[in-house]
């Protein structure tokens, strides 16, 4: 009797230090397991502070190109950039306007000036990158000596680039601008002399005018770089002239006014300068675009 009732205290004893430890073991897990969430939350915190996305919308070529090529030099820093790309000169624009982009890609300042003024937008130029020289092409005449009298040369409807295109064709002898006109804001109606009355159509987008090129619809054309590349064109060799590296039309990267001091803005443009970045601009476009550094 006596040892059956020693034998069940004893059994008690065991079951009451089992059931401690498990309690104890439980609240140890436990303990572990909430260390463990906030060490992984902790993490992805960390993570998520280091790595940011900047959404940029450019035209196809060459900006998206360029850009494509700028990921991993903003990956080392961080930043991971997601690119949205447009086929016209109106949406890029809207889009940021609207906060479904960080920043844009495909203007160049006089562009984003009148566009400002035109829709009130509210954007500064973060910084330039390339310039894309506007070139004079033609299907029929190896030179410009040789549009004839009374020839027909097609300009886009792009008002905010025709002073830089008369200012091309006044360089080249063509026409003479009348004295004392802004030439970035000329106007065909600021012609002041055309010897060869030559007439000038601008009722064309200027992405089309390389088609309208390739269909030899007029004796010339003047046709914005990024659309020449875009529809195979060289403008090195297939221009007949080309504007030199002075043009004060840079492509730059466009933000709102809110965060023209954002860190990681600042770094695209730095990454899009860099030594690195020219060196492919000069090698990839042979000169058909001219990188800006400051």
């Amino acid at each position: 009797m006596k040892k059956g009732f020693g034998l069940l205290l004893v059994s008690f004893l065991l079951l009451l230090m089992a059931a401690c430890g498990g309690a104890n073991g439980g609240a140890g897990s436990s303990s572990n397991n909430e260390s463990d969430e906030k060490t992984n939350t902790s993490n992805e915190e960390a993570s998520s502070e280091e790595n940011v996305t900047l959404k940029v919308g450019a035209s196809v070529t060459p900006h998206a190109e360029i850009l494509e090529e700028a990921k991993p030099l903003l990956e080392e820093q961080g930043i991971t950039l997601e690119i949205e790309t447009f086929t016209d000169y109106v949406l890029p624009n809207q889009s940021l306007d609207m906060g479904e982009l960080d920043a844009n890609y495909f203007q160049h300042i006089p562009y984003l000036e009148n566009q400002m003024k035109e829709f009130e937008y509210d954007f500064v130029n973060a910084g330039g990158i390339h310039i894309e020289p506007i070139g004079i092409y033609s299907q029929r005449h190896e030179s410009l000596e040789d549009i004839p009298e009374g020839g027909v040369i097609i300009m886009s409807n792009s008002v905010s680039d025709h002073g830089r295109m008369l200012t091309l064709l006044e360089s080249e002898g063509l026409i003479t601008l009348a004295e004392g006109v802004e030439k970035s804001a000329a106007t065909l109606d600021d012609i002041a002399d055309n010897p060869k009355n030559f007439t000038f159509e601008t009722d064309i987008n200027p992405e089309l005018v390389p088609k309208a090129y390739e269909n030899d619809e007029a004796d010339a054309f003047l046709i914005n770089t990024n659309f020449a590349i875009d529809a195979g064109l060289n403008p090195q060799n297939d221009a007949i002239t080309i504007e030199g590296s002075e043009s004060p039309y840079v492509n730059i990267i466009a933000v709102r006014s809110e965060d023209e001091g954002n860190e990681n803005i600042q770094k695209l443009v730095e990454a899009l300068r860099s030594e690195e970045m020219q060196t492919y601009i000069n090698e990839e476009y042979e000169g058909a675009l001219v990188p800006v550094s400051e």
